[in-house]
């Protein structure tokens, strides 16, 4: 008897991952992200107008969970190229802010923050906000 189980879920995502050159595994979609972290990787993405395919992780759970198995690494976003990690959304927003991730891409980095880059990828984090609850 083989030790290896049937897992489709974890084919599915490994094969997703082999047959596209840039896969970004996300919360939501690319035009309806599920949280702040995707819509910044994936505005990084369409920034550089570099195609790529998307996966919401959201609809079955067992998704994230086999790919965290695959990857070794626990959050989402995470985005794949040419079937390598590259990380989540502070390591591609600081790839997209040096030029590394449109080299990586073969595309071209924007001259200048255009509207859309500068929403998706801000310049500085916003600050801490601390409520003063005593007396």
């Amino acid at each position: 008897m083989s030790d290896q189980t049937d897992n489709p879920i974890r084919d599915a995502v490994a094969g997703a991952i082999s047959e596209h050159e840039v896969i970004l595994f996300m919360k939501g979609t690319p035009e309806a992200p599920g949280c702040g972290f995707s819509a910044r990787t994936a505005g990084a993405l369409q920034a550089l107008d570099a195609p790529f395919a998307a996966v919401d992780v959201l609809p079955d759970p067992r998704i994230r969970q086999e790919l965290s198995a695959i990857s070794q690494w626990p959050t989402i976003p995470q985005l794949f190229v040419k079937g390598e990690l590259i990380g989540g959304a502070d390591i591609v927003g600081e790839m997209f802010e040096s030029g590394e991730l449109a080299e990586l891409l073969g595309a071209d980095q924007p001259t200048e923050p255009t509207a859309d880059t500068a929403e998706v990828m801000p310049t500085s984090p916003p600050g801490m906000q601390i409520e003063n609850r005593l007396g």
